[in-house]
């Protein structure tokens, strides 16, 4: 009898694929032609980089702009499309293989479910995916392009090249700039901060939401579960941050005090958004007072929708846990949310990916602050969030970190990114049914 393949369940695949990618990424950006002085990159500068593009986090240890050349900046951006478009190719090749793995009457409850993203040949999921995916940066590059080329006077190319390169990065919640502020620089301008800030939006929501939405809109009746979940978690934690962000941050001379009305409120919402997995920022975050920090960690923690270009443990995920709780406390015996009951394969699917994701941060903190010296431990603490939930926001501090700190935030970027749908899926296909059932015991919780 033949071994099992150990390339069989694509949970073991994913992790090298990602692997391959950046080992190849890190090369190419050690490439003398990749830098703008001569010489080539240090392997940690690379490599740091590379994980940050094609996790799509946008954590930096160099100034983008200035450290890398023309080529490199390039490479930079293609593998932020790679990672993006890599990352939802995955996402929905997992989700299709494990729907596939069911009975009949279980994948027909997995379509409806899924509103009709499993309908189909898989060529065409991803040509549409492709379509949504460069549709969106071609629109944001668009605008982004007359901005920079009638309001700031750049030359056409300049401005398209830079338009293409923030539009990329946005769609695919990367977060790198050309400009060692981020958007400090346009925190005032509508016409810059909002079409990035709708990028990320539409990136982070995930495909399956998209595609459903794109049929169900008027019908909100008939949305899926995810798709109820999604949308409206997505609906409350955005006015939850953004009036956070205004109570907080009103006042304060480092951030949205020197602002008009209008300034802090784009401001704001624009801050709001990219802190789900944007990864840029318009106002500087080390001057955020300690209120501010504590949400953006809890909001960088829970990151955007499933099968999307965002990171953190997800939406879905932190709701699920939420109506679970809420019907523990009400003593119910099933959790319901819209008729619909929640297996307990997937309640403890999203309790594993919570607990992991806790477990990672915290022990990531600690080896921030062992490796290095005086840190603050709020500081450690959202660096490794950022880099965790792959957003790539920071407070200025990675860059001076000894090269064995960033290595742990490399490894934080790429678990983060790859860890949840790992999991997640290797979860799903190892599901399976005993003939017995152990005696039960109740030990002491509380």
């Amino acid at each position: 009898m033949r071994g099992r393949s150990p390339w069989r369940y694509p949970a073991r695949v994913v992790p090298f694929a990602f692997l391959g990618a950046i080992a190849v990424g890190t090369g190419l950006m050690m490439l003398p032609a990749a830098r703008a002085e001569p010489g080539h990159a240090p392997f940690v500068t690379a490599l740091f980089t590379a994980t940050s593009a094609v996790c799509v986090t946008g954590l930096s240890v160099v100034d983008t702009s200035a450290y890398w050349s023309n080529f490199g900046l390039v490479l930079l951006t293609v593998l932020s499309q790679i990672g993006g478009f890599g990352i939802v190719t995955l996402a929905t090749l997992l989700s299709l293989i494990v729907s596939r793995r069911l009975g009949l009457r279980s994948r027909l409850l997995a379509q409806a479910e899924s509103a009709g993203l499993f309908e189909g040949n898989l060529g065409r999921v991803l040509i549409r995916i492709a379509l949504v995916m460069f549709c969106s940066e071609a629109a944001i590059s668009l605008v982004l392009t007359l901005r920079f080329w009638l309001g700031y006077h750049y030359s056409f190319g300049r401005a398209v090249w830079e338009a293409v390169f923030h539009a990329v990065q946005a769609f695919n919640n990367a977060g790198f700039a050309l400009y060692p502020d981020s958007l400090i620089r346009f925190v005032g301008d509508w016409w810059i901060c909002v079409p990035l800030a709708l990028g990320v939006l539409g990136g982070s929501i995930g495909f399956p939401v998209l595609f459903e939405l794109a049929r169900e809109w008027r019908t909100p009746g008939s949305w899926s579960t995810h798709t109820r979940l999604t949308v409206w978690g997505t609906v409350i934690l955005s006015i939850f941050g953004f009036f956070v962000f205004l109570t907080f941050e009103w006042s304060n001379p480092g951030t949205l005090g020197p602002l008009s009305t209008p300034g802090k409120i784009l401001s704001a919402f624009t801050q709001d958004v990219m802190t789900r997995s944007g990864g840029f920022n318009s106002i500087d975050l080390g001057k955020m007072n300690t209120e501010t920090i504590g949400v953006t960690n809890a909001m960088m923690f829970i990151g955007g929708g499933s099968a999307s270009t965002a990171g953190g443990i997800k939406v879905t995920t932190f709701l699920l846990l939420a109506f679970v709780i809420w019907a523990e406390l009400r003593g119910e015996p099933d959790v319901v949310i819209k008729k619909r009951r929640i297996a307990e394969e997937t309640q403890r699917q999203a309790l594993t990916v919570a607990l992991l994701g806790v477990a990672l941060v915290a022990s990531g903190t600690l080896a921030l602050i062992a490796l290095t010296d005086d840190i603050p431990f709020d500081r450690a603490l959202f660096e490794v969030t950022s880099a965790f939930a792959t957003v790539g926001l920071s407070t200025g501090i990675t860059p001076g970190l000894p090269p064995a700190a960033q290595l742990v935030l490399v490894i934080l970027m790429y678990v983060g990114r790859v860890g949840t749908i790992a999991v997640g899926t290797a979860i799903a296909l190892n599901t399976r049914r005993r003939l017995y059932r152990y005696p039960e015991e109740r030990p002491i919780v509380g």
